[in-house]
């Protein structure tokens, strides 16, 4: 990652963990990462991995576009390269990535927030996904949806995979 996305990225998770009024001990503890290392992020100057990233917006309560908002470039790593193309704002919340999966690569996902579900398209290529043990062969333009709540994979072949990824949050209860 380029320094602009860091420091985008620092910013972003100073503010929802100082929203959230959490330490920076108690978060890092929290995530399973250490404290020099968190810190190191917000101050633009670490370089997370994608899972890294994922944990803090779990242990944050938010979703995973809340902490790379605003980044107008791909993250990426081990061969999977993902992009937020937009947010809702409404509820439940919808977010809206771009993927693409070099050859024979397996991106496993942990389980999302209870509830949460995500559809993909395929744009290009071949890709198996879905929930690990219930993975399915997607045709160029099929879309499939799926628990996003349990373990998930993303498994390609022999060819580059690109998709578009919408990730809908459960409906959050307003209180009367």
């Amino acid at each position: 990652m380029n320094k602009l996305i860091l420091n985008t990225l620092g910013r972003n998770l100073q503010n929802l963990r100082l929203a959230k009024g959490l330490s920076l001990s108690q978060l890092a503890q929290n995530a399973g990462i250490a404290k020099s290392n968190l810190s190191r992020i917000e101050q633009g100057d670490g370089n997370p991995t994608l899972e890294t990233i994922w944990r803090l917006a779990m242990q944050l309560k938010v979703p995973f576009g809340d902490l790379v908002a605003s980044i107008q470039s791909p993250l990426g790593e081990n061969g999977v390269q993902v992009k937020l193309i937009d947010q809702g704002n409404d509820n439940p919340r919808v977010d809206v990535y771009w993927m693409s999966c070099a050859p024979h690569t397996i991106k496993r996902s942990d389980a999302h927030f209870t509830g949460t579900t995500e559809s993909i398209t395929l744009i290009s290529g071949a890709i198996q996904a879905g929930e690990n043990d219930n993975l399915h062969d997607l045709a160029l333009g099929a879309s499939l949806t799926f628990s996003a709540d349990k373990p998930h994979s993303y498994r390609t072949g022999d060819l580059w995979a690109t998709l578009i990824m919408i990730i809908t949050y459960p409906k959050q209860e307003t209180p009367t």
